[in-house]
């Protein structure tokens, strides 16, 4: 009798713990971003945190869905982007604190040359039509001295913003996620790497050339301001980072995302 009213204790117990459990959804795009949060599930789980990850495509709805406080949190984007989308949209989304996770080096691909140095004059090169990725984008050819730039500095330039180009290369503006099925029509991609990855192209591998891990485009987890400081999402945090996160992202990825922390 003892034994099964302790059992019946026990059960009760557990019903109670998984009923208390504080439930924290977070937005992120595949790759890498949902598996990383994925894999601190479970030690979040040990602290009473019910970590409900939802995966998104692209990269609006997942900072509308928390604008909109559908959801909690994001974590797929840098800072310039939210930056120009806070500014695009009228929102006012923030970084939460410690929020840098890691970089995601950004780098060309091509399935029409093996070498930069063989890029024609006139070669048409898609980059992302969002002003931070697009921005990104050039910087990173101006980098390889195939163009150059009005303003060095800035973060955000525009194909306007090219002051010289000896190739005369076409530029193509394209969303991000529509990248990777370019390749066969561009003679050259710049291509973020969570898509780059998705679509079984390997960065430290198959880029021409790819930015280094100082790049200043940390992705980092953000929130509403009133959200910011939430416990569960400091929870979050500290869970990501974790020197086993740091070795899974180090193990899992090879290079092509480097931890930021």
């Amino acid at each position: 009798m003892l034994k099964q009213t302790l059992s019946a204790l026990a059960i009760a117990a557990l019903a109670f713990s998984a009923q208390a459990a504080d439930v924290l959804k977070v937005a992120a795009t595949a790759v890498p971003h949902a598996e990383i949060l994925n894999f601190v599930k479970p030690r979040l789980k040990a602290e009473g945190v019910d970590l409900q990850v939802k995966e998104f495509s692209d990269y609006v709805q997942p900072n509308m869905a928390v604008e909109d406080k559908q959801l909690d949190a994001n974590f797929f984007q840098h800072q310039p982007y939210l930056d120009s989308f806070n500014k695009d949209r009228k929102t006012s989304l923030v970084m939460v604190p410690g929020g840098k996770v890691h970089v995601e080096p950004f780098g060309a691909y091509s399935s029409k040359i093996k070498n930069v140095k063989d890029l024609k004059d006139g070669a048409t090169v898609a980059i992302p039509n969002d002003p931070s990725n697009g921005g990104r984008a050039l910087i990173l050819l101006a980098k390889q001295g195939l163009i150059e730039l009005k303003d060095p500095k800035s973060l955000t330039p525009t194909p306007l913003d090219v002051v010289k180009n000896p190739k005369k290369l076409k530029f193509k503006e394209l969303e991000a996620p529509l990248l990777p099925r370019a390749l066969a029509d561009v003679d050259l991609a710049l291509i973020n790497t969570n898509y780059a990855i998705e679509a079984k192209l390997n960065p430290t591998k198959d880029a021409l050339f790819i930015e280094g891990a100082d790049s200043p485009y940390t992705n980092i987890v953000a929130a509403r301001a009133d959200r910011a400081n939430d416990p569960n999402i400091a929870k979050l945090m500290k869970a990501l980072h974790q020197p086993e996160v740091k070795k899974f992202i180090q193990d899992k990825y090879k290079g092509a995302v480097v931890p930021a922390f």
